[in-house]
């Protein structure tokens, strides 16, 4: 008897060829049977006028932290994704000794906003290793599928203590790192990451242990990858300046085509070098990189990158004095002060104090200690999530009001009004040109990261929504087909990204004609009460996970079907 059998659904299968429709017959967690399945089922779907496509892969989130305390995954999970892979760009929870755990632990704080109060609240540190970690998360109930990347911060703050931030590695640092760098290999690591970007800082300001680490010990610990014939190598690049960036990227296609390891970097983007369009030396630079023989892949996404504000969380006015004073109050009464009309001149005034708008690079989240005017033209309001929203400089000219007064009176209508800032990829023709490109994965979501300061789980439901029915720019079944089989030949994840018989019976069943991202809101529902951004989805039927229903019109059935997916260096 079948476990499971969807009966009546429009199959996409991940190939990119055309759609048809049959059944789809799971036993023990995989696929058994396709086409009109007459086999009895212990459960039945009718997926009538539903996509069935494979479970969508999310390969670059920083869930290492949250797997600890949310069985579901949020927010990947709302998006159709059935696999998220996490250790992203050097960061991670493991190896880590026990007396270093909180410092670890204020370094994603710094670096990927998740709160700090969550991680000590919500994790049951039991681990030293890596090994360790991942027999940690193996035990953990799952809905979702993770894999994990050796982060390479973690690694030197765990070989050389201190000196990991300042000195080079020695023989012997990097003899002890290559060792673990195989050992965690050994026991299903994806790979290996990295980061060299500078925006990526410890919690006094200085570049994270990774940024440290030369060519010569990269070479040695991708090496051991190499040695075992195992293994991907993903790094956040340097993106400085463009000579710069172009002698980092050199010497990163030297290093693919000298291990001979695939490679993954980005994310690509606009604003990295410098012109606005320097992406495109990117795409150059993976086209020459394939044709000299490395496999190396581009990570991008499927929309702007953005910084989100709102009362409920971050205001890029939040460390000028009296909005300092006015944020640490309670929301009702933050908003009754809003309604002062002198209180409002008040923080009206504050805002020309700002320091004038200049091209230094400025990310989400609370404003800095040197806060710059914020760039109106490029403030949106968001109404929707169709990406047609108004600026707050065109509302400020429509009703002849200063920008910070249009704000207060949106906040003061609506609690959970959101503001979004792009802060690359804000061109859509910019976007479209690196998704279409064929070495470029559509797959940096960052999910489980900059919890109340960006909002990228939902670039799978968007690149459905807009791009493919708004847009018409992919077929569904090419969009589909960027979703899973692409990432998970890139993953080499030989049994999953197809609907297929034999492989692991990940599924989502959505409606075509009305599958979108939800719009995002404030909750306060991390351990500890901290906040985070939420953003659920429309027309996701179901999503199955090693055949069993994870998630039913976006509930959570309470099923932990999801695995450990190791690497196949895995012992």
């Amino acid at each position: 008897m079948l476990d499971l059998v969807i009966k009546n659904g429009t199959i996409v299968d991940g190939s990119g060829m055309g759609r048809y429709r049959a059944d789809v017959g799971v036993a023990g967690g995989r696929i058994g049977e396709i086409g009109r399945i007459r086999s009895p089922a212990r459960r039945s779907i009718d997926a009538e006028g539903l996509i069935v496509a494979p479970g969508f892969i999310d390969g670059h989130t920083h869930m290492d932290a949250q797997v600890n305390w949310d069985p579901a995954g949020t927010c990947s999970c709302w998006h159709g994704v059935t696999t998220v892979i996490m250790g992203n760009c050097g960061f991670a929870l493991a190896p880590c000794p026990p007396d270093q755990r909180e410092w670890f632990a204020r370094c994603l704080t710094a670096v990927e906003d998740i709160p700090l109060e969550a991680m000590l609240a919500g994790i049951d540190w039991k681990w030293e290793t890596f090994p360790e970690y991942l027999a940690t998360v193996e035990k953990l109930p799952k809905a979702l599928n993770h894999g994990a990347y050796i982060g390479h911060s973690a690694l030197r703050m765990y070989t050389m203590g201190n000196r990991a931030l300042s000195e080079a590695a020695t023989d012997d640092d990097i003899a002890r790192m290559t060792a673990a760098v195989k050992e965690a290999i050994r026991a299903g690591a994806m790979g290996f990451s990295s980061s060299h970007a500078g925006t990526h800082v410890t919690p006094d300001d200085r570049p994270v242990a990774s940024r440290i680490g030369d060519w010569r010990e990269l070479e040695a610990l991708v090496g051991a990858m190499a040695d075992l014939d195992a293994g991907i190598f993903q790094v956040g690049p340097d993106i400085s300046s463009g000579p710069r960036q172009r002698a980092f990227l050199d010497r990163l296609r030297e290093l693919a085509l000298k291990t001979g390891r695939p490679v993954m970097f980005g994310t690509i983007s606009t604003r990295q070098g410098e012109a606005p369009n320097s992406y495109r030396y990117q795409l150059e630079f993976l086209d020459r990189s394939i044709a000299a023989g490395a496999r190396m892949f581009g990570q991008t996404t499927t929309k702007s990158i953005n910084a989100i504000f709102s009362l409920k969380s971050y205001l890029m006015f939040d460390v000028l004095p009296h909005w300092r004073e006015l944020r640490a109050l309670p929301l009702d009464e933050q908003k009754r002060r809003l309604a002062d009309p002198a209180v409002r001149a008040q923080l009206v005034a504050d805002e020309t104090h700002m320091k004038p708008r200049d091209n230094v690079f400025q990310g989400g989240g609370a404003a800095t200690t040197d806060p710059r005017k914020p760039d109106y033209d490029n403030l949106f309001v968001m109404r929707d999530v169709d990406w047609n929203d108004p600026t707050v400089a065109e509302l400020a000219a429509e009703r002849g009001q200063h920008p910070v007064e249009v704000m207060i009176d949106l906040m003061l209508a609506n609690n959970d009004q959101v503001f979004i800032q792009p802060l690359v990829n804000e061109g859509r023709e910019d976007v479209l040109d690196m998704l279409r490109h064929p070495w470029t994965l559509a797959t940096f979501s960052d999910s489980g990261a900059h919890v109340c300061q960006e909002m990228g789980s939902s670039l799978q439901t968007h690149l459905l929504s807009y791009w493919v029915r708004a847009r018409q720019a992919f077929t569904l079944e090419q969009a589909v087909r960027m979703l899973t089989f692409d990432n998970a030949a890139a993953w080499e994840l030989n049994d999953r990204g197809l609907v297929r018989a034999g492989f692991a019976a990940d599924l989502v069943l959505f409606d075509e004609a009305n599958v979108r991202p939800g719009m995002p809101t404030v909750e306060a529902d991390l351990p500890g009460g901290a906040r985070r951004l939420v953003q659920k989805a429309e027309g996701i039927a179901a999503t199955i996970v090693n055949g069993q229903v994870a998630f039913e019109n976006g509930v959570a059935t309470g099923a932990s079907g999801g695995q450990l997916l190791k690497g196949r260096g895995a012992a």
